[in-house]
């Protein structure tokens, strides 16, 4: 890449001895996590015991504490990262100058402010912690790690790697690395070249592509073998997902929807239903869709009304209205929840069912008996449409209740959330890998005061970070996947890893469309389609407060 005859910038001298000054945060850090815990819990208990009450009233401290522990859990995988890398001899400047940067800057944010969001900055007296509490962070040489020429240098690195699937080598195996370049592929040939005229136009991402990718198995990329599926590993599905988000989030969500409903099967399906549903699924013979959220409910599902009535036949009618149903017209199957104990008013009277439909048209999109639907207009997300959907005495086979038995659906749907939130954040990494590249093009073809854009600092700055927190969000996700892989809990890092995640894709679009300057704001430039695309991601699968309050809640016990 042209540099305009500027001098390459050298590596700053922080990068000796960085993997031993990284290390020795960890303790620290745990001990200042520690700290905060403690503290918050006092704020939020009464006789001894945490009271949800007190958590609301607490909100920002509670949430601040997720927003802590997120932050040291990111330097830790990091760190880890790094010390795999520098096990398999892979780990070089533009790896150092990631992990110099990152855990500099996350550490400083630590102890001067984390954002929550764009308008909310936490302190850690929020959480009612004093400077004392800092004090062993708080000559860390890392502190200086994110100077002007260490973002120089990592911005002079990735000019001469542009074009490379990830800047930073990822720390995965070579399988993996096979699968992500065979999905970089299609992405970059069947996706992205046509994405922005879908999200345009409002139109559905074409069956053709679903059809490819059913056939590169995407739709049973996890479901066992002996089902149907590759009985591949939840990190395979996460490099899947990253890929094909990068070219378009519609695409790389499509395998969301069946990723949900296999795990819902496997988990609390009887032999019966998973030998005759799991094998469709994986082949996209049929397509499924979620279908749990209601019109006044939104993030609190355990009082939703849809109601399921058992008939004299044993089979079921379902009355009620559901809402943000994504890919609702297209698909064969829902998995539904709805409440099959009429004198409950919580989670405990929910049942889930595999509940069937006919697939619609554009001239009739619900043509199933009992249900109604109406398309919902999004600024992004577009290629799978959203729906709000009505039954009135909707028809659902007995032999169609999940497990077989009534009053589980709350139980079996929490299972699925660490699956669910790993691939969330995957999605989120793709598209802030996209903003990235977008952003990184533009400044290097756009021309201001006869230099290209990306030859100003603060252009160049912009850049550099977006590369870092990828990176970042990326291991954490990662280390979520392994997790699971490992059959280990997870909800934790999968949650941490979805909140970064998601607020690192906002940033990334956002700074990407700020480098097209008036451009970005022209619908027809993609990156226009990228930042609306980066919105719903801190709102869907738990909005960025609720999964805050989910990590609070497992912190302080």
């Amino acid at each position: 890449m042209p540099h305009d005859g500027q001098d390459t910038p050298r590596a700053t001298p922080l990068m000796d001895g960085l993997m031993e000054q990284v290390a020795a945060l960890l303790a620290p850090l745990d001990a200042l996590q520690a700290a905060a815990t403690d503290s918050v819990r006092t704020m939020v208990s009464d006789g001894g015991k945490v009271s949800a009450a007190l958590i609301d009233q607490n909100q920002r401290a509670a949430h601040g504490l997720a927003w802590l522990a997120t932050y040291v859990e990111s330097i830790r995988q990091m760190h880890a990262w790094a010390t795999r890398l520098t096990e398999a001899g892979t780990y070089g400047e533009m790896e150092a100058l990631l992990l110099q940067i990152g855990a500099g800057e996350y550490l400083a944010q630590i102890l001067g402010g984390i954002p929550m969001n764009q308008g909310e900055v936490l302190r850690i007296t929020d959480m009612g912690l004093t400077p004392a509490d800092t004090a062993a962070l708080a000559g860390a040489p890392v502190l200086t790690g994110n100077s002007p020429a260490a973002r120089a240098r990592l911005v002079a690195l990735m000019r001469e790697n542009h074009g490379r699937a990830t800047f930073g080598a990822t720390g995965l195996d070579e399988e993996l690395e096979m699968i992500r370049d065979q999905f970089r592929r299609f992405s970059d040939e069947k996706v992205a070249p046509f994405a922005h005229e879908w999200h345009l136009k409002d139109e559905f991402i074409p069956m053709e592509i679903i059809e490819e990718l059913a056939e590169m198995g995407v739709f049973g990329l996890t479901i066992p073998e002996n089902l149907g599926g590759f009985g591949l590993s939840k990190a395979s599905m996460v490099v899947v997902s990253e890929e094909l988000s990068r070219g378009y989030i519609g695409v790389g969500s499509l395998g969301t929807r069946s990723e949900i409903a296999a795990e819902l099967i496997l988990a609390g399906g009887t032999d019966d239903q998973k030998s005759e549903w799991l094998p469709k699924i994986a082949s996209a013979e049929i397509l499924p869709t979620a279908v749990f959220t209601e019109p006044n409910t939104g993030s609190d599902l355990g009082s939703l009304r849809t109601r399921a009535v058992k008939n004299a036949d044993g089979d079921y009618e379902v009355t009620g209205n559901k809402t943000w149903i994504t890919h609702a017209a297209r698909t064969h199957v829902m998995t539904l929840l709805a409440r099959t104990d009429p004198n409950t008013t919580d989670y405990r009277g929910l049942s889930m069912f595999l509940a069937e439909k006919t697939p619609g048209d554009d001239a009739n999109p619900f043509p199933t008996p009992g249900m109604t639907g109406g398309e919902i207009e999004v600024l992004g997300y577009r290629g799978m449409k959203e729906y709000e959907l009505g039954f009135d005495g909707f028809k659902v086979k007995g032999a169609n209740l999940l497990g077989g038995e009534e009053g589980k659906g709350f139980k079996q749907l929490m299972q699925t959330f660490e699956s669910a939130r790993i691939q969330t954040a995957a999605r989120a990494i793709g598209v802030a890998q996209n903003a990235l590249e977008v952003g990184m093009q533009y400044a290097e073809d756009r021309k201001q005061f006869g230099r290209a854009l990306i030859n100003f600092p603060r252009v160049a700055d912009k850049l550099a970070m977006m590369a870092v927190e990828i990176m970042v969000a990326r291991q954490l996700t990662y280390f979520s996947a392994w997790q699971k892989d490992h059959d280990k809990r997870c909800d934790l890092e999968a949650g941490m890893a979805k909140l970064l995640g998601a607020r690192v894709a906002w940033a990334a679009a956002d700074n990407a469309l700020q480098i097209h300057g008036g451009n970005g704001f022209a619908l027809e430039y993609q990156i226009s389609r990228i930042l609306c695309d980066a919105r719903i991601l801190n709102i869907f699968e738990g909005a960025g407060e609720i999964q805050a309050q989910v990590i609070a809640r497992r912190l302080l016990g």
